[in-house]
């Protein structure tokens, strides 16, 4: 029995890869109960995904289907035959959302686009992901995280230093993927909560250009107003010129260090004491917020020695007491040992698995996650559910509607 606010809410998810499914795992977490249609035959691409980069996984479980499908329930479904689109109506039928990453086109040959569903369920919230949005010439085209995310929506460009070849790539796998299905599962839960007050039922759109341009919509602001664009500093540089307590620290052991305190004069006593260089606060050149911006290269260059002389573990506990905020730089396997991370649960098992959780808590607790379904695992269940015999459930894998 599904716990959490969605609990008893029914999702029917058409959507292949990992932007929308990652939404239907979103709202799995949340308590809702999703249903993944997958082809009859080849179910999820994605479920063949298995090289990303230098990241190879052999066998089962598969962390790259994991990610975006825990805690649903699959289902076998060959929407291109009679009997198949009548059993997606049917589910549809007693779904409170239908979900879905098919193009315009697509949605149209198959018959399952907004009038389509709306027809046999005027009541569900029928939510959309795509790459480019609904409107506008380039509506009806596909995309990817890495086209529409992070190289049109500015992010590869802002981040890439002025000299390097190319583009930064993104940090990982369905990067932007997860933030737009995260994206698109609030909207949804917003929909939800409007047909619950008003009875009306939405038509949610999230693209990866729309998420993209969102994430970076300060410095789009900032560009627009301005008129020039967002152009990353040269590689080393530190990260403010007027604030030596706003930029990254090198460690005796090459690892790195943030500082990011925004009002410097507030802080530079304490981090002095804390480097063990008292005496520096009161050092004219540092003794105001006005002084440390002018003398800006002198404090980056005493704390670039001072740091340069501990390792990360050191200043670690050193700055367990310092009062500005400040992180170790981590890789993502580090971050998975971090106890800040394993404190607050933002790791949880998952069947054989530890999955990120979904970032949203209830009531200061995790997501109870479920592992996810092997493909077609839940199809007789399902069918089962709908009032289905088994003898109709043998003639229909028979016809190949069902897998």
């Amino acid at each position: 029995m599904s716990t959490g606010p969605l609990s008893g809410i029914r999702v029917l998810e058409v959507a292949m890869y990992g932007f929308v499914p990652s939404a239907g795992a979103v709202l799995a977490d949340w308590g809702a109960d999703v249903v993944k249609v997958e082809h009859a035959v080849n179910g999820d691409p994605q479920r063949g995904l298995r090289q990303t980069g230098t990241f190879k996984v052999e066998g089962d479980p598969n962390p790259n289907v994991e990610h975006a499908n825990r805690g649903k329930r699959s289902i076998g479904l060959d929407m291109a035959t009679p009997e198949g689109r009548e059993l997606l109506y049917e589910l549809a039928r007693r779904a409170d959302v239908f979900l879905t990453s098919f193009l315009p086109a697509t949605r149209r040959r198959f018959a399952i686009d907004v009038p389509d569903i709306r027809e046999v369920n005027p009541r569900i919230v029928y939510a959309r992901g795509s790459a480019l949005g609904p409107r506008g010439q380039e509506a009806e085209r596909g995309g990817y995280d890495m086209t529409a995310f992070w190289a049109r929506a500015g992010t590869a460009a802002s981040l890439t230093p002025p000299g390097v070849e190319g583009m930064i790539p993104p940090p990982g796998p369905a990067y932007g993927d997860t933030i737009s299905g995260t994206n698109l599962a609030g909207g949804i839960a917003a929909a939800l909560l409007q047909r619950e007050r008003t009875g009306e039922a939405s038509v949610v759109d999230v693209s990866l250009l729309g998420s993209g341009v969102w994430a970076l919509g300060h410095g789009i602001a900032l560009s627009v107003h301005l008129d020039r664009p967002m152009i990353a500093p040269p590689a080393g540089a530190h990260g403010s010129p007027t604030n030596p307590l706003s930029g990254l620290y090198r460690t005796a052991d090459d690892r790195y260090l943030a500082f990011v305190m925004m009002q410097p004069g507030k802080f530079w006593a304490d981090v002095c004491r804390h480097i063990d260089r008292p005496e520096l606060a009161d050092d004219p050149r540092f003794s105001s917020a006005e002084a440390l911006a002018e003398h800006t290269a002198d404090a980056v260059k005493i704390l670039r020695e001072v740091l340069a002389g501990r390792t990360l573990a050191e200043w670690t506990e050193r700055f367990a007491t310092l009062a500005g905020p400040w992180a170790p730089v981590q890789d993502s396997l580090q971050v998975s040992a971090d106890a800040q991370v394993r404190a607050n649960e933002y790791l949880v098992r998952a069947g054989e698995l530890e999955l990120a959780a979904s970032p949203v808590q209830f009531d200061v607790g995790a997501p109870t996650l479920g592992p996810a379904p092997e493909f077609a695992a839940q199809t007789e269940e399902i069918l089962l559910e709908l009032g289905l015999d088994w003898e109709r459930i043998a003639q229909l894998k028979t016809a190949g509607a069902v897998t």
